[in-house]
Formats: C-alpha cells, structure tokens, sequence
C-alpha cells in the first residue's frame, strides 16, 4: 500500500508541480550554470546505492590549488531561498516514482556514515528512505545527530500510513514556518564522525 501511494502520489505531484520545477531549472541554469541537478550516491533501503537528484544550490567556486571552497562559501543567496522553500528538494519526485525513495521515511544521509553507525542507528536502513521524515518535523537540522537517529529509528519501529500522512502534513507547515534548515553555524548540519568515542 505505501509503495503504491508513494508512486501514485509521485506522479501527480510531478504533473502538478511541472511548471514549478521547470521555473526553478530555468533560474538554477541562468544564476548557476550547468549541470542543472546535484547528483549523489546516497544508502537506501538496507544501505543499497541509489544517485539522489536535487536541484544545485551551491556554485563550483575553488581555491588556487583547484579545491572546492566550503560550502558557506559556494551556497548563494539564491541557493538559500532553494533550501528555505525547499525547492531545492522536488526533482527527489523522480526518486520515488523510479521506487529509490519513499514520500516519508529515514533522510538518505551520505554513504560514508554507513560504517559510523551503531547498530541501533543502522536500523534507519531497515526502510525505504525519505524525502521527509519523522525527524524532519522535529527538528530537522536543528537537532543533533544522534536525535535524528532516535527519531529515525522510532519510526521504523511506529511507522503506518496514518503516520505518514501526519508527517507530510507537519513538512508542509515546516516549509512554511521555514524552520529547521540549518544547524547553528553551519549553513546546514556538521558532518556526522560517529557515536562511539
């Protein structure tokens, strides 16, 4: 039921937002250049590779040497009006209608963090990640890591489709309210280096 859901309301979401996302391509194109989307290899369900699209937010600025500046640098003021209105996210739709990622789920974090988890944390793998999440909604990257471990795990273990809609209907509201985006000094979340001391 939740995989039919999840494409269901995929497709209609991309139908429905299609203007939208083609505005933002145009805008994305014209104040970042070329490729369009960000491209990543991210862990999904039980840690298998899937490439996650987003919209680029951030430019290619380097130093001398031919390194990419950090990320407070390269992210543009027009990237952070991606983020807060969480457009930067829609061509995740694809994700989900091609059955890589669900409506609601564990966020797909990096793929180096697999090894850091304890085996508790790794049990976010044990579902289909998300475009959103019960962590999302309490907190987001406002919360520390091992929080959004918690929260994570805690739907795993309490997840059902009525949940799901609850989730979707709090994303909303926090995309509204804009809140959560990033951690404090940070223009989104420290890297996780793991639990175990």
């Amino acid at each position: 039921m939740k995989n039919i859901f999840d494409i269901t309301v995929g497709v209609v979401a991309l139908v429905l937002l299609l203007p939208i996302i083609c505005v933002v391509a145009l805008l994305v194109r014209l104040k970042l250049g070329s490729p369009i989307l960000f491209k990543q290899e991210r862990p999904g369900l039980h840690g298998r590779p899937f490439k996650i699209y987003k919209f680029r937010t951030m430019t290619d600025a380097r130093d001398e040497l031919g390194n990419l500046l950090s990320d407070d640098i390269r992210l543009t003021r027009f990237g952070k009006l991606l983020r807060k209105l969480s457009l930067d996210e829609l061509p995740q739709l694809f994700n989900v209608v091609k059955g890589e990622l669900s409506l609601v789920g564990p966020r797909p974090l990096l793929m180096e963090y697999l090894s850091l988890y304890t085996p508790e944390q790794a049990r976010r793998h044990d579902v289909k990640p998300g475009i959103t999440g019960w962590a999302q909604v309490n907190g987001r990257n406002a919360i520390t890591w091992e929080e959004k471990f918690k929260y994570d795990v805690w739907y795993v273990d309490n997840r059902s489709f009525w949940l799901d809609i609850k989730i979707l209907f709090l994303t909303v509201l926090k995309v509204f309210k804009s809140e959560g985006i990033s951690q404090k000094g940070h223009v989104t979340m420290d890297k996780f280096k793991g639990s175990i001391s």
